[in-house]
């Protein structure tokens, strides 16, 4: 038992809102019941003060997307001097741009799809690449603004000319992997199991992510040893590689299509994984033997500045 007190992180006013406020719920509910002392926050602007008056000995970062994922909250985390859960400020914004990360993942000798950002009006106005290709904004999570562009299509999907469009005015194109998609966990400098996941929609989308029955979760990924080992060797790499700390999840497609000759790709890291019922990293750190209650205890007791 603990009598710290945790300041829950969650909300916000990202595309990822929703997702942030389950997962804080969770943590929260975790924590008080391993004996923390919590106070939930729905973060507005006013989030210095709030912290200011509440003066909490650690942050539990349960915020997803642009400004709880990508090094601002942190950064100011630092100048509060309240240890928080997570990445650190330079890992935390690297992982955020795909770009910049593939990088980084390249520099590292890690296997990445080909790909370029271009403006979203030169995206929208014709194709960047050839078909088959994938287009999503450069600094989202959970699939937001993802859209695979088929073999046949005329033309780029007609969202990105949407007046409604808030996710950036640059995207990523980036060369379709066929196959299967996989996910690894890392805690702390232990690299966790490999799960599959098989969307009941047309691919791994928000929907899929977030909705009941959206997805099925295979675990362990019914997949030859030899590519397991490589998928948790890759996932810890990419950690270390962006400098990472406490949780991150890395996400992979996987080509096993053609006849042998298969094909493992990395395609992000997430410093911020989700923490809902449905998600991903909970259910790996069980496979594990860690429940609920232990992850969530041990990313507080995780939590440090200078991170």
């Amino acid at each position: 038992m603990s009598g710290k007190h945790v300041a829950v992180l969650k909300g916000g006013w990202s595309a990822e809102r929703e997702v942030s406020l389950v997962s804080g719920r969770g943590c929260a509910e975790a924590l008080k019941a391993r004996g923390y002392r919590v106070t939930e926050i729905d973060v507005g602007r006013d989030i210095a003060d709030q912290l200011l008056s509440l003066k909490p000995d650690v942050a539990f970062n349960a915020l997803h997307g642009r400004w709880g994922e990508d090094g601002c909250v942190q950064g100011l985390l630092e100048i509060l001097g309240i240890p928080y859960t997570h990445s650190g400020v330079l890992a935390s914004a690297l992982a955020m741009h795909k770009e910049r990360a593939k990088q980084v993942f390249r520099s590292a000798g890690l296997p990445v799809a080909e790909g370029i950002v271009v403006p979203r009006a030169q995206a929208a106005l014709g194709h960047v690449m050839d078909p088959p290709y994938v287009i999503k904004p450069v600094s989202e999570g959970s699939s937001v603004g993802v859209f695979i562009v088929r073999e046949g299509d005329n033309r780029p999907p007609e969202e990105l000319t949407s007046p409604e469009w808030n996710l950036g005015e640059e995207v990523m194109a980036e060369r379709y992997i066929a196959g299967r998609e996989l996910t690894c966990a890392v805690m702390g400098e232990e690299v966790l199991g490999v799960t599959e996941i098989v969307a009941t929609t047309q691919f791994y989308d928000y929907e899929a992510k977030y909705k009941t029955g959206g997805s099925r979760h295979i675990i362990p990924a019914p997949i030859d040893a030899d590519t397991y080992a490589e998928v948790q060797r890759v996932t810890l790499a990419a950690h270390k590689a962006l400098g990472c700390r406490g949780v991150s999840r890395a996400d992979f497609r996987f080509d096993d299509t053609r006849p042998g000759k298969s094909e493992l790709i990395l395609l992000e890291v997430n410093t911020q994984p989700g923490m809902t019922p449905t998600s991903l990293v909970p259910e790996l750190a069980g496979l594990a033997g860690y429940s609920y209650g232990d992850l969530v205890s041990w990313m507080v007791e995780d939590a440090s500045c200078d991170r």
